[in-house]
């Protein structure tokens, strides 16, 4: 009869790893990325100057599927949108759409296709207005987690550089303690880096362009006194000096969140071209070959509803440049999803915790629990495991289960002499919304 052998496993930043060396057992991973994967990409898009509920809702269909759009075919990919509520009549935004405009974000928020709360809007000064939206949020099973500052907006987290007072207790605009018990976890507060692949060394490979060699030298010199000052004690720049995709924070009303920040490669700087003017340098092979590269993972800063309409002469350009990544997420190198996808991910990657049990050529991975970026731990539930893959030597099966012995169904593949077990990873579906 094969012995078994049951392994204690333990995670450090890139791997989950046994201490099993010993024992003659395999070695059991986790994979950076769903297998083939070897990066991975967000689009973050604010939607800011959106002017109608029919630009909004031909823009999600042009991102995501190849149906006929006012901007030309769609190009197929798995990207998100944001909403905020409280905006004026020239922009969109919830409470200015009529009940069809409405129900239609709330579908997209269904289907994960509206992932991030951008602010309560412009217009939303008090606490009474973020509850009412929370409470329609509420009403309607409508789950956000994640947030973004917007501008200026009272409501922001972000007081050293987005101007909020959206967590600082007795003001007007406090809401933190409410919408963090709504499900916000996740917090950008306006931090965005020139880097390309985050979680990984700082470098500026790939920001500067010949082309534009002053104009892209000041951008390199900008990102690097980003990094000096965070090494040198900066809370401002802490995250630049890391270089991480995420953190765990307490805002001004000492609320724990996960801050992440974005990034802009584009070699005028991270406040310049962010909108689909400019997406075609922003998404360029140079940006795209060295996200490759250094395997890493990226948000990007984005407002693509400030110019995507009729008439812009950049958006050619533009959507070469999407339907060139599409070819890159078809050949399975990079893998594009939404923006609350990707996080939750790399949160599921950081914090899981299992142990291997090895009889035979029979490997079997029981899953314990999750710590998530804020040190909290809980057993997980499939569904936001999806996605990991667990890596041994050599050629075996392997089963999965969870702490209470529920199995998990896991895809199997065999290459370069190592087994890959993927809990799978499947696309958004799309919804219909008329």
């Amino acid at each position: 009869m094969a012995a078994t052998t049951q392994l204690s496993a333990v995670h450090d930043r890139r791997t989950c790893v046994n201490f099993a060396d010993a024992l003659e057992a395999p070695q059991v991973t986790l994979r950076r990325f769903p297998y083939p994967y070897r990066c991975a990409l967000a689009i973050c898009s604010d939607l800011d100057e959106t002017p109608d509920g029919r630009a909004y809702d031909h823009l999600l269909r042009f991102l995501n599927t190849e149906e006929a759009t006012d901007f030309g075919p769609g190009v197929g990919l798995e990207c998100a949108n944001s909403i905020y509520f409280d905006m004026p009549p020239a922009q969109f935004s919830y409470w200015n759409g009529d009940p069809k405009g409405q129900e239609m974000v709330r579908t997209y928020i269904r289907s994960g296709h509206v992932d991030v709360l951008h602010s309560f809007g412009d217009l939303a000064g008090t606490r009474a207005a973020a509850n009412r939206a929370l409470e329609e949020l509420h009403r309607h099973d409508c789950r956000l987690a994640v947030w973004v500052d917007h501008s200026k907006a009272p409501t922001n987290f972000g007081g050293d550089i987005m101007s909020g007072l959206g967590d600082v207790v007795g003001s007007p605009a406090y809401h933190a303690d409410l919408t963090a018990a709504y499900g916000i976890r996740y917090a950008w507060r306006g931090r965005v880096t020139s880097v390309i692949g985050q979680d990984e060394p700082h470098t500026t490979r790939a920001v500067g362009v010949r082309s534009r060699p002053l104009r892209s030298f000041r951008t390199v010199l900008k990102e690097h006194a980003k990094h000096q000052f965070g090494r040198a004690g900066s809370r401002k720049y802490a995250m630049h000096a890391a270089n991480v995709l995420r953190r765990p924070v307490r805002l001004r009303d000492d609320t724990p969140v996960v801050e992440f920040m974005r990034f802009n490669p584009h070699w005028a700087g991270v406040s310049h071209a962010d909108s689909a003017r400019a997406l075609s340098e922003s998404l360029s092979p140079r940006v795209l070959d060295c996200l490759l590269a250094r395997e890493s993972v990226s948000i990007l800063y984005a407002h693509l509803g400030k110019f995507f309409v009729r008439g812009n002469s950049a958006l050619p350009e533009a959507i070469t440049a999407l339907r060139a990544l599409r070819d890159r997420y078809e050949q399975r190198t990079t893998l594009l999803t939404t923006t609350a996808r990707l996080l939750r991910h790399v949160d599921a990657r950081d914090g899981v915790r299992f142990t291997v049990t090895q009889s035979g050529e029979r490997t079997a991975i029981r899953i314990l629990e999750m710590q998530d970026a804020l040190a909290r731990s809980r057993a997980p539930c499939v569904e936001e495991l999806a996605g990991l893959t667990f890596v041994a030597p050599g050629r075996r099966e392997m089963e999965l289960e969870l702490s209470d012995s529920t199995p998990v169904r896991c895809e199997l593949y065999h290459a370069n002499d190592q087994t890959y077990a993927m809990i799978p990873w499947r696309r958004l579906p799309f919804p219909q919304t008329s």
